[in-house]
């Protein structure tokens, strides 16, 4: 699951914030005006130093260890439930399961989270392994749009769809075609199954590491 320009805004927002209140707070309490210009270059280089090495993942790594954080997971955890959840019903394997970015970090792998799967041994599949393998790789964003009413996730999931329908050989209007209809479905299929999807997603983020807590 990935969560595209999440990351520029967060890391924006924390360095305009933190500068504008040492800006106005630090005079107040007798901070010397070199102090905050230094602590808003220390800033800075931090927040370039996490987009160059981490992607801009320190910032939600920050933000899931604080205790707002627990929203986020909550949302990256029902992303990863559903794809579960699917898989299982098109018995598509799952090799494991990583809820937030301290779990993913941790595994060597850019993400917020995510759900891997083996790879199909073929690149190029039949029409129904196509419909499964799009059922499973559009669950987590349905079941954003399913509970949060949209789906800020997905970058991932949508571009592995889109190398599968590629490599299929079917035209474009097939693919749309069939992706349309495996979206409803799923959305009918997990909305009759929603209670189960939000008890699975309260595992996984009770499991789910957090930085300072195993």
């Amino acid at each position: 699951m990935a969560m595209p320009g999440e990351t520029g805004a967060l890391t924006a927002g924390v360095a305009v914030l933190v500068t504008s209140l040492a800006a106005v707070v630090g005079p107040l309490v007798g901070i010397p005006p070199w102090t905050i210009a230094l602590a808003a270059g220390g800033l800075l280089a931090a927040l370039t130093a996490d987009a160059a090495l981490f992607s801009g993942r320190g910032g939600h790594l920050l933000a899931e260890t604080l205790p707002g954080g627990t929203r986020r997971l909550r949302r990256i955890a029902l992303h990863e439930a559903a794809h579960g959840l699917v898989a299982n019903a098109e018995a598509v394997p799952v090799r494991r399961v990583l809820v937030g970015t301290w779990a993913a970090l941790r595994a060597g792998v850019s993400s917020g989270g995510c759900t891997e799967f083996d790879l199909p041994a073929k690149a190029k599949m039949s029409l129904t392994d196509l419909r499964r393998w799009s059922r499973v790789l559009l669950a987590g964003m349905v079941a954003e749009e399913l509970i949060y009413g949209e789906s800020i996730g997905g970058a991932d999931d949508r571009a592995q769809l889109g190398r599968l329908w590629g490599l299929s050989g079917h035209d474009v209007a097939t693919a749309q075609r069939e992706q349309r209809q495996a979206r409803r479905e799923v959305k009918r299929w997990l909305g009759e199954r929603r209670q189960e999807l939000e008890e699975r997603a309260e595992t996984l983020l009770r499991v789910a590491p957090r930085l300072g807590r195993s």
